[in-house]
């Protein structure tokens, strides 16, 4: 469901697979479209097969969007990118949850790759707010849905250090 104003901006919706969806949308920026792509990615047990194919498509979708058009990536993951940005810093902030997992080395390569900035980790939160999945039993607490947008649209957007002024 859309609302009357989303609607009105609606390019198209392409459905690739049962995994991703990307929608495409008008901005108030001529030639500037938003593309949103909403993933559920296998988890961390499922076949390096599986895993490999579901990265290779969405790369292929993030690839086939104008550099000058907004990126939103976003959806399960199920990646944990861990606490150490070492390599990652361009991407990832300082503000996660434990360690990494092969998924997070995984989303950490296609997010640096693509210039893809990891939304949860840039601000600091207490540690039940970066919690997005706790299993049965309540032992541990994960970070494997994640929100990103790309660094490079053409300068449009643009990380700010929090008490920095807007231009």
């Amino acid at each position: 469901m859309l609302s009357k104003q989303a609607q009105k901006a609606l390019i198209r919706w392409e459905s690739h697979g049962p995994r991703i969806i990307k929608t495409s949308f008008k901005t108030k920026k001529e030639g500037i479209s938003m593309n949103i792509i909403q993933c559920y990615a296998p988890t961390n047990d499922y076949n390096e097969e599986a895993k490999d194919q579901f990265y290779n498509r969405l790369q292929s979708i993030i690839e086939k969007c104008s550099t000058k058009d907004l990126i939103i990536l976003m959806g399960d993951f199920n990646a944990k990118v861990g606490m150490d940005n070492t390599g990652y810093e361009d991407i990832m902030g300082r503000h996660r949850l434990g360690g990494r997992n092969e998924n997070g080395e995984r989303f950490a390569n296609l997010c640096a790759f693509n210039k893809l900035v990891i939304g949860g980790t840039i601000f600091p939160r207490e540690r039940i707010r970066k919690t997005t999945w706790t299993p049965p039993g309540h032992t541990t607490q994960n970070q494997i849905d994640h929100t990103c947008i790309n660094k490079s649209s053409g300068g449009r957007w643009r990380m700010r250090e929090p008490g920095e002024e807007l231009m």
